[in-house]
């Protein structure tokens, strides 16, 4: 009987479609040096979220029975790529199962930047009416700047286009033909997405190449003013990946007044510190990586990977193999 390790839960008709398929499932966590020491090696499949790390250590202690590591979600920066390619296992993921989660979730945290949702809330309990504090600005006739221009990215600029706003984007990676028909501008430089657009949200993986992509230097650039000559303060909401902006720029320029109001679901180290000065700005606001919980986004999320897994157990490839390229 096949093997299926689920490290890191799942939806439990994901599970039922492998137990359906023939599969023996292990819905438990597994610590860091058991997979070290060759736990993989007892699995032909191991299905992970963000809790799990892969790395070529545990790879290379897998062999041979290990077929495939899937990870239940989009992004896979917490499985070593390379190392799994070298050994000839398929890495998978299921890129669409989250979209409109994390589409809603940004334009959520983008109406509470603007709106002081957050903010007043937490006034509203103290016993503070802070009515007259409290004065916001619209989405309309603003400029947001998206860097990247995926799925989500692509969804937040439908979402944003019928609010009225001006979407521009950054993405070297994607034909110029795809932000053309969605309405969007695309510019070759991501200088220039920050000195037109006060409102940036990121939607790019975490490499080394976008790592502090948004800081100091980047965030004096936005211009705090909409297309109107008002003065609508600078926003960046970030539902991607942590890391991409650095936190003590950012902190710096909520501090001096540069940045109008940060929102993160993502952190450059999780869970984050609580006593972290950044959460206790005012005009600070996060969520503790959200992005994906969503009851139907969570049920689809299972239910790709599990036909991703079951395809490359059954000696096919699946569509969502990442490297399907460099597999030896």
């Amino acid at each position: 009987m096949r093997r299926v390790a689920v490290t890191d839960g799942m939806a439990e008709e994901a599970v039922k479609r492998l137990e359906n398929a023939g599969c023996e499932v292990v819905q438990e966590f597994i610590e860091h040096q058991q997979l070290v020491q060759g736990a993989l090696a007892e699995f032909d499949a191991i299905i992970v979220r963000s809790a799990t790390k892969i790395t070529e250590e545990m790879l290379a202690v897998s062999q041979p029975r290990l077929k495939v590591v899937a990870r239940a979600g989009v992004g896979v920066d917490n499985i070593d790529i390379d190392a799994a390619s070298k050994i000839g296992v398929p890495v998978v993921n299921a890129p669409r199962a989250s979209t409109q989660s994390v589409v809603e979730l940004t334009v959520g945290h983008l109406l509470s930047s603007l709106r002081f949702i957050p903010r007043a809330d937490r006034s509203l309990r103290s016993g503070d009416w802070a009515k007259k504090e409290l004065k916001g600005t619209e989405l309309y006739g603003k400029r947001l700047g998206l860097i990247g221009f995926g799925r989500i990215a692509q969804g937040v600029a439908a979402v944003a286009r019928a609010f009225g706003m001006e979407v521009h984007s950054y993405d070297p990676y994607l034909p110029l033909s795809i932000a053309k028909k969605a309405g969007v501008t695309m510019h070759k430089n991501i200088d220039n997405l920050f000195k037109l657009c006060t409102h940036i949200s990121v939607h790019c993986n975490l490499t080394e190449e976008t790592h502090h992509l948004i800081n100091q230097k980047r965030i004096k650039m936005m211009p705090g003013v909409d297309p109107f000559n008002l003065a609508c303060g600078n926003h960046i909401v970030n539902c991607a990946r942590g890391g991409i902006v650095d936190e003590d720029a950012a902190l710096e320029a909520l501090e001096s007044g540069q940045l109008s109001s940060l929102a993160l679901d993502v952190f450059e180290h999780e869970p984050v510190d609580p006593s972290s000065p950044l959460l206790q700005h005012q005009n600070f606001h996060g969520t503790p990586h959200i992005g994906a919980a969503t009851i139907e986004a969570q049920r689809r999320v299972g239910l790709d990977i599990v036909d991703a897994v079951l395809t490359v157990l059954d000696g096919g490839m699946a569509e969502t193999t990442v490297n399907r390229n460099d597999l030896s």
